[in-house]
């Protein structure tokens, strides 16, 4: 399927000054709901494109950030449109039915399974695991997990993601000129492979220190709220 995918971005790339973001946007909302396919395919070729002034601003670093926002947005959108299809539609149905949109059961148990021991703070860790990370928010659904909680943890997931790989587009284009799109996307996934472990345990430092300052902060709220 990544080859296929890299052939259709490479023609769309033809056209990226004027329809690019539009694109990086719709294929990121795919991406983060039901459709299996990598978005190193998508944010590291926006990467590419954005070094070398090849999309709609034509400069460099305004393309770069506005390639990101544009990125991180559709990753939300896809996302919300996983949580709230599980809220309106309930286990039952996609359990019965998920297998005919790219859902097979064992899928959807080991994404609950994962939600259910680790509590809310996958939504922001499984979002830079790519065979779990669009997945993960239907287990968010099923749990009616709150909204600003959902959006924030999902957003700065998808967030660090998109900038992993549009950061590696990003240095390609400013070390070569001349790079075949399949060249651009293997070499890009094997620098996410190679890293992924330490991305990783970043994250989950960053969650933790988060846990523990907040229960830290209403601790010592809770103490004063006792106090005579």
């Amino acid at each position: 399927m990544t080859e296929i995918l890299i052939q259709y971005i490479e023609s769309v790339a033809l056209h990226a000054a004027v329809w690019g973001y539009l694109v990086i946007f719709l294929l990121m909302t795919i991406e983060s709901s039901l459709v299996p396919f990598p978005s190193e395919v998508v944010m590291i070729p926006a990467g590419f494109l954005a070094a070398h002034g090849r999309l709609s601003i034509g400069a460099p670093v305004p393309d770069l950030i506005l390639a990101v926002l544009v990125g991180v947005a559709g990753s939300l959108a896809g996302a919300f449109f996983n949580y709230f299809l599980a809220t309106w539609a309930g286990r039952p149905f996609l359990r019965r039915y998920g297998k005919y949109f790219f859902l097979p059961v064992h899928h959807l148990d080991r994404a609950e399974e994962i939600f259910n021991r680790y509590g809310s703070g996958t939504t922001f860790v499984c979002r830079l695991i790519p065979a779990i990370r669009q997945l993960i928010s239907l287990p968010a659904g099923l749990a009616r997990m709150p909204l600003p909680s959902f959006v924030l943890w999902t957003t700065l997931g998808a967030g660090i993601w998109v900038v992993i790989l549009t950061g590696i587009g990003y240095s390609f284009g400013l070390s070569t000129a001349g790079m075949s799109y399949a060249d651009l996307v293997h070499q890009g996934k094997a620098a996410v492979s190679r890293n992924l472990v330490w991305i990783l345990l970043g994250c989950a430092v960053v969650f933790a220190s988060y846990v523990w300052l907040t229960n830290r902060i209403m601790g010592k709220k809770g103490q004063s709220a006792v106090s005579p």
